[in-house]
């Protein structure tokens, strides 16, 4: 599976039009409105990591490393 910070966008934008269905009511709502919730959270620890992995790159383009060879391999970068 491929996903990109484009695609978690569109995920975003896809929760925004289904929380603004005027048609979700009662019950419908409430269940919409905690998966919201769950999708927040899960964008925000996605967006964080993405941080994460741009300060490394930044950290090591800054200081002349290596990425190759000197990157542990929970921050490794792949080029898409």
């Amino acid at each position: 599976m491929k996903n990109t910070l484009g695609d978690l966008n569109n995920h975003l934008f896809e929760q925004l039009e289904r929380l603004n269905n005027d048609d979700l009511v009662g019950d419908k709502l409430e269940e919409e409105i905690k998966r919201s919730e769950a999708v927040a959270k899960i964008s925000e620890k996605i967006i964080k990591n993405g941080e994460l992995q741009y300060k490394a790159m930044k950290h090591m383009d800054e200081y002349g490393y290596e990425r190759k060879n000197n990157v542990p391999e929970m921050l490794e970068v792949k080029n898409a």
